[in-house]
């Protein structure tokens, strides 16, 4: 097995009633966690002089709709990378069909803003205390959320224009 490295350790110990799991490959680590600690886990990623994780670059979210091993049907993942040190870190927060929400992270990356608008426009994923969450690619009568796995490919929509 592979040595834990020193950031996942720096994270197990400040953090590890609320870590899920921890994996690394070729070098990334990757941990997932409860999504009620969201901001605080990036705030110590980004402040944390061991880690320095100062720029957010990638906010995706992963449908895992009817797959059994998956510990919630939603999980928004954030790539976070030091450009200090050299080092890359994942972080996975599971969210539940049942309550699609998470904390917004653009009071520490303001970067974060249309990647999470993104997020919303095609999953649904409601960010709290997004300044302006609404719609960024689609127009705003659009019923539904595309890129879930269960939306009808079938689904015919007309493609209007703002409503004036």
């Amino acid at each position: 097995m592979p040595e834990e490295s020193k950031n996942l350790g720096t994270l197990k110990d400040r953090f590890g009633d609320v870590i899920f799991d921890t994996h690394s490959y070729r070098g990334d680590d990757t941990i997932i966690i409860d999504k009620q600690h969201i901001l605080e886990v990036c705030r110590f990623l980004r402040d944390e002089a061991d880690l320095s994780f100062d720029f957010m670059m990638d906010l995706t979210v992963v449908d895992y709709l009817n797959q059994e091993d998956a510990r919630e049907r939603f999980e928004v993942v954030y790539h976070f990378y030091s450009s200090e040190r050299n080092h890359r870190l994942r972080v996975k927060a599971p969210i539940p069909e049942s309550d699609c929400t998470i904390d917004s992270i653009i009071p520490l990356w303001i970067g974060a803003n249309w990647f999470e608008r993104e997020a919303y426009d095609m999953y649904g994923i409601r960010f709290n205390d997004h300044p302006n969450l609404k719609r960024i690619l689609l127009y705003e009568e659009f019923e539904g959320y595309p890129l879930r796995k269960d939306y009808s490919i079938t689904k015919r929509q007309p493609l209007i224009g703002p409503k004036n």
